[in-house]
């Protein structure tokens, strides 16, 4: 690890190698340290590397809405909250997962616990940023679908790696897009032609060491020549 200081904020750059990098960037969530700012030229820093991800077509049609005013933060939260508690209600919330695995029963209820977490602070996390895209899917076929997102999410994949890179947590959620109008209006997005993709609270991290986590054998997933 290697330590930048700048005035009396510490800045962390992590020495990881990229199998490191790309193995250890957890959904974080119960170590995010709510009570540290995150520096604004650190955030700026994160989205152009994520400039440089892939983009379907060679179309840099996407942006990032930065979301820092702590008044905006709790509206956001209080969409977060109300879709949290639709999904959780739906009986999709749990689907395919193996809870008569007592080990995958109890990495589950570890998720469950530090998702909670996550939905009760959500305002506290100083950043919340949701990427966007021109252009909406809603009832597009698949072909066109797979075209929009297949830019959007490297590029905030690229965003969430730079950060982890950087001593920040984050994770991919989706919850306030039960609201995603509510929220357009809120930050003046234009809902018509603008489509948010996800909210990815970002913070510094309590501590720097993650582990990758586990997983099932790569031969259950991988399937050559056909299914």
């Amino acid at each position: 690890m290697s330590r930048q200081f700048d005035g009396t904020e510490r800045r962390i750059a992590l020495n990881l190698t990229p199998d490191e990098l790309l193995t250890t960037t957890r959904s974080v969530r119960r170590r995010l340290d709510l009570s540290r700012p995150v520096e604004r030229d650190v955030i700026e820093q994160c989205i152009a590397i994520a400039q440089q991800a892939p983009t379907g077509s060679n179309r840099q049609n996407w942006h990032f809405v930065v979301v820092t005013d702590p008044s905006k933060r709790a509206e956001l939260a209080n969409l977060y909250r109300k879709g949290a508690e639709i999904y959780i209600s739906h009986p999709s919330a749990m689907a395919g997962i193996k809870l008569d695995d007592p080990q995958r029963r109890a990495t589950q209820e570890r998720v469950t616990l530090s998702a909670m977490y996550l939905i009760q602070h959500i305002e506290e996390v100083p950043v919340h940023v949701i990427p966007c895209i021109q252009g909406r899917t809603d009832g597009l076929p698949t072909v066109a679908q797979a075209a929009q997102w297949c830019s959007i999410v490297p590029a905030a994949w690229s965003f969430m790696l730079a950060a982890r890179a950087r001593g920040l947590g984050t994770t991919f959620t989706s919850f306030h897009l039960f609201f995603e109008e509510d929220a357009a209006g809120l930050l003046g997005i234009p809902f018509k032609d603008v489509m948010q993709t996800a909210l990815i609270p970002v913070a510094y991290t309590k501590g720097s060491k993650f582990k990758p986590a586990s997983r099932e054998p790569v031969k259950t997933m991988v399937h050559w020549d056909g299914w």
